[in-house]
């Protein structure tokens, strides 16, 4: 059983948490959000970060020929991750929909960055290179 094979769980419970919190940013328009849909925004988000960290500890487990380069690329992914999570958060909690929105998806582009550079560096079949004139 290969590496991606095996944290693909950690990747489709990130994506049926990124569904919902996709659904709670358009269903607040010009409304201010209900502190119930504010902690299930955190909860949410936690979980996510939580998945991705799951990915990480076993991508450096998995593959330790690795160079250390890319374990500190990986958690800073996971800094960028939670940072953009607190700021989604702050907005339910201030009651800026508008920003809560652009926070939401942000953290949408990095958890999908994360599980692209899952693929690119940890997969097993090569990357692709440029094609040779033929």
């Amino acid at each position: 059983m290969t590496f991606l094979y095996r944290t693909d769980d950690h990747q489709s419970r990130c994506q049926e948490r990124l569904l919902r919190l996709r659904m709670l940013a358009r269903t607040w328009d010009g409304v201010a959000v209900p502190q119930e849909v504010v902690a299930e925004i955190r909860d949410a988000t936690n979980a996510i970060i939580a998945e991705a960290e799951a990915m990480t500890r076993a991508a450096l487990r998995d593959h330790r020929r690795q160079e250390p380069q890319a374990e500190t690329f990986l958690w800073v992914r996971i800094t960028r991750l939670a940072s953009a999570a607190d700021r989604a958060v702050d907005a339910a909690r201030n009651r800026d929909v508008s920003g809560l929105r652009g926070y939401l998806n942000h953290f949408d582009t990095l958890t999908s960055a994360l599980w692209a550079v899952r693929d690119a560096v940890y997969s097993q079949q090569p990357v692709p290179g440029p094609r040779s004139p033929a």
